[in-house]
């Protein structure tokens, strides 16, 4: 009975603020329709503050956000306005009036006297006596009952409309769809590419000319041995270390694509060492993390320590913070206290982390006002 109370109250404050924001918007209905008439692109700003704010709304109560579309459906927005302009006011007074009569109907034992004699008490018949007063109990039970079924009722209603003329057709969605697995793929094969061209880049920078280095040092060897073998032996010992240096290459080609410590210690174990070596005190806080696939976890790593990099480099920030949460998505959100103002163009790295991301068919948000604070969101799906 409590979690049955507590839904038809938050039904009646849901219903409640939609009465408000339907009358806000049929006295500004004739408004909206002149400016459709005369400045299109200011009533789609106005349409589109509230059917914002009813999407907001819709999730605040369902915990399940409305579906949004590439591009704004405003014939479809523009009914729902409509119809929650004409209809709105009329529900919501409906859903909140049964509780507050259920109350009322309580109470009137207690003040139906105190009402003058030509003007008695009327709830939900006129209450001239005692006996006539001793029956509200009973309508207030009514009223209750009545409550519990039709507000909660009403207000999944207004929902469902706002769902359905909110949410984009069927057919749009699919084509939006194929169009964000078509842009994940070619963010794929971009990232694909660009470790490869970084892998290539690194054996034949660094790994190309230890390993030089090693050939050459042997040939010094093989002339001191035939010059003098006395003096070949430091010589070998050069080389020696000339090797293990050429060996060094590889391992840390194979590390930057699966650093070893995310087998060993988790994601979160991993970002802590991260943490640790980082240029900026940054704290971590870990909510509901399990084990994701290993290139998950891999991307979430190097995106975390991209974004320590650019904080470090870029920021100025006294002190960051780095959140985990997941699955399903595994969400990662860095925030620092620095100046703000992070551009994508202005390679910070903001643009290979999406890349990375969307390679996943994952998403990337940046908030980065001037004067801080800049807050980055990343969320990669796990496939569960």
């Amino acid at each position: 009975m409590r979690d049955r109370v507590r839904a038809v109250w938050r039904a009646v404050v849901f219903l409640l603020v939609g009465a408000v924001t339907a009358f806000v918007s049929l006295l500004a209905l004739p408004v909206l329709l002149l400016l459709a008439l005369s400045a299109r692109q200011v009533a789609a700003r106005l349409l589109d503050v509230v059917v914002g704010y009813e999407r907001r709304r819709v999730a605040a109560y369902t915990g399940r956000p409305i579906p949004t579309g590439a591009e704004p459906d405003t014939w479809r927005h523009t009914v729902w306005f409509v119809v929650h302009a004409l209809t709105g006011t009329v529900v919501g007074l409906v859903g909140c009036s049964l509780p507050g009569a259920a109350v009322n109907s309580a109470l009137v034992p207690l003040y139906w006297w105190l009402a003058p004699n030509d003007d008695p008490v009327v709830a939900p018949y006129p209450v001239t006596s005692w006996t006539g007063a001793a029956f509200m109990p009973l309508v207030a039970v009514a009223y209750a009952l009545a409550t519990l079924w039709v507000t909660p009722w009403l207000a999944r209603l207004q929902i469902r409309w706002s769902r359905q003329l909110l949410s984009p057709p069927p057919g749009a969605r699919l084509a939006e769809r194929v169009a964000e697995l078509t842009a994940s793929r070619a963010a794929a094969l971009e990232a694909h590419g660009a470790e490869l061209r970084r892998i290539e880049r690194d054996l034949h920078d660094d790994t190309q000319n230890r390993i030089v280095a090693v050939a050459m040092h042997l040939g010094i060897v093989e002339r001191a041995l035939r010059r003098d073998p006395a003096t070949a032996l430091p010589l070998v010992l050069k080389a020696q270390d000339a090797a293990s240096d050429a060996l060094a290459g590889p391992r840390g080609v194979v590390r930057s694509n699966s650093p070893p410590v995310l087998a060993e210690r988790g994601l979160d174990g991993a970002i802590a060492g991260l943490i640790a070596r980082s240029a900026v005190p940054t704290t971590l806080t870990v909510e509901n993390l399990g084990r994701a696939p290993a290139a998950v976890e891999s991307a979430a790593y190097f995106v975390v320590a991209e974004a320590l990099t650019n904080v470090a480099k870029h920021s100025g920030a006294d002190h960051c913070e780095v959140r985990l949460r997941g699955l399903d998505p595994l969400v990662i959100e860095v925030r620092d206290d620095g100046h703000g103002g992070a551009d994508e163009a202005g390679g910070t790295g903001l643009a290979g982390i999406r890349r990375r991301v969307a390679a996943f068919d994952g998403g990337t948000s940046i908030s980065s006002p001037v004067g801080g604070p800049t807050v980055l969101r990343v969320e990669l799906p796990c496939g569960s």
